[in-house]
Order: structure tokens, then sequence, then C-alpha cells
């Protein structure tokens, strides 16, 4: 494999996912208050979940240095990779993407940096398949046409349980309108096009949950693939048994959101994300 893969810690993709396919993941960090963490390094998933429920402070997030980013591109290219493809978070969200592209630059070598315009497991999904794209011979070329294929089919859409993670994060793009409402609600959004737009609103958990499922159902047999993940959600197996009930795919990939995302989706978010077919 002459080609490698690297992208950052928004993907939410679980180690042994990561090692499968030999993923290089950049980590974000991770804030309370004055306390920094770097993600999955000094802060674990379950560690991160104990600290939100008891810190005062709701955590923030900062992107990584191009120098982190760098020293991976360096280290690939070193090791005798001919070119790196870098598959970011979306950067309408994040300034991450722009550290890569820096860090690029400063790598000596074919290193293309890439947007996945999506984020958590719908930038997973697209990272997945790219690294699969490089086990099976892809060039590099090919692989970054295939992620921008797969990120303009991938929708990505989201249950919020609390909107006080979004508001103070300032990650809430295109969907103003949910932080000026008083009433209970539970805020639905969609990230498809790479920034936080308001999908709708239910008053009750359980109606959010629903929404998610019949947007799904509604492309039943355009599906390529769904994928779910979820910030600790109590309820996520009953969700998902839903979901197999109202599509014809075999598998459904569900993971945990870890801390970038659920830093501004706060707890109990539920998001699917499904890639339609041509």
């Amino acid at each position: 494999m002459t080609v490698r893969i690297v992208t950052d810690s928004a993907c939410d993709l679980t180690e042994e996912e990561t090692v499968a396919l030999d993923i290089d993941v950049v980590p974000l960090s991770i804030r309370f208050g004055e306390v920094e963490y770097i993600d999955r390094k000094e802060l674990s998933v379950p560690d991160f979940y104990e600290e939100m429920s008891t810190n005062e402070h709701l955590p923030q997030t900062a992107a990584p240095s191009p120098g982190s980013f760098e020293e991976i591109f360096k280290k690939r290219l070193d090791a005798g990779a001919e070119s790196v493809v870098c598959i970011n978070l979306s950067s309408g969200v994040s300034a991450t993407m722009q550290s890569a592209q820096a860090g690029a630059q400063g790598s000596g070598g074919d290193v293309r940096v890439v947007d996945s315009s999506s984020v958590s497991c719908g930038q997973g999904t697209i990272v997945l398949a790219a690294a699969k794209a490089a086990k099976d011979g892809a060039s590099a070329s090919e692989i970054t046409s295939l992620v921008d294929d797969l990120s303009s089919r991938t929708k990505v859409y989201g249950a919020l349980d609390t909107l006080e993670n979004l508001k103070k994060g300032g990650r809430v793009g295109n969907a103003q309108a949910l932080l000026g409402s008083v009433l209970s609600i539970k805020p639905l959004i969609d990230i498809s096009s790479g920034v936080v737009e308001e999908a709708g609103r239910q008053r009750t958990r359980k109606k959010a949950l629903g929404w998610l499922v019949e947007t799904v159902k509604e492309q039943h047999g355009n599906l390529e693939s769904l994928s779910v993940g979820h910030a600790m959600a109590p309820d996520i197996d009953a969700f998902v048994e839903e979901l197999h009930s109202v599509t014809d795919l075999s598998e459904v990939r569900v993971d945990v959101i870890g801390p970038v995302v659920a830093s501004h989706g706060g707890p109990g978010l539920v998001a699917v994300s499904f890639v339609l077919k041509k």
C-alpha cells in the first residue's frame, strides 16, 4: 500500500477500526475551564463523559497544531508511502483542516488534504472507505475523488438532548433560531452540508428519535450504508432496533461519539449518517 490515510479524532472510529486499516488519527484537544487534554491520549472516551457530567465547565475543543499533522505526514512518507491523503472534519465547523494544510506544506512530500464536509459517523464512514480503497491499491487521486463523491452523497442528522453545549461552543452555524426558543424542545440538526443547520424540533425525545427513524425510512432502498453515533445515549439499543426495522441493510455501524463532537452536541446526542446510492 503506497497511499496512507490520515484523519482527525472527530471521525469517532474505534481503535479496532483504525488499527485494522492502518489509519493514523491526529487528536484534537478538549478543555474544561483551564484544564486541557489531548483527545483519546490524555482523556479516554469514558473519562470524558464522566468529566462532562461532573465538571462545572462545559467542554470546548481546539484544533491540532500544524506540527501534529506534519509529524504524522513525515513519518508515513519516510516509511515509504508515495502519498498521504488526510481526510478532516468539516472546515465549516473547525479549523482542523487549515492545520492539516499547513502541516502538509511542511511535509516535503505528496500530501493531499481533503474536506470530508462531515463529522463523527459521517466522517468515519468516508475515512473507512478511503482506507479500504488504499489497501486495495487505489492511487491518491482516485482516493481523493472517492472522498469528494462520498461527501456529496453523505447525510448526517442529529437529535440533541440539550442546546447548552452547542450554544456555548459557538458551532451553531445556521441553526441560530433554535437558540431563541424558550420552549422545552428537542432540537434536530442537519450537518450534511458541513455546517450546522436546523432540521426541525420536537417536544419530546421519543418524537425526536422517531423523526430520525422516519428520515432513514424515507430513503428505504436508496441507502448504500448507514451508521449511528451516540453520546452515551441510554436508549440507543431500542433506537438501532427501530432502524433495522425500516431498512433492508444487513449492517448498521454503531459507534460512541467521542469528545470532539460530544463537546458541542452534549450528552444524549444521537446521530444517523447514511450514504445515498448514486
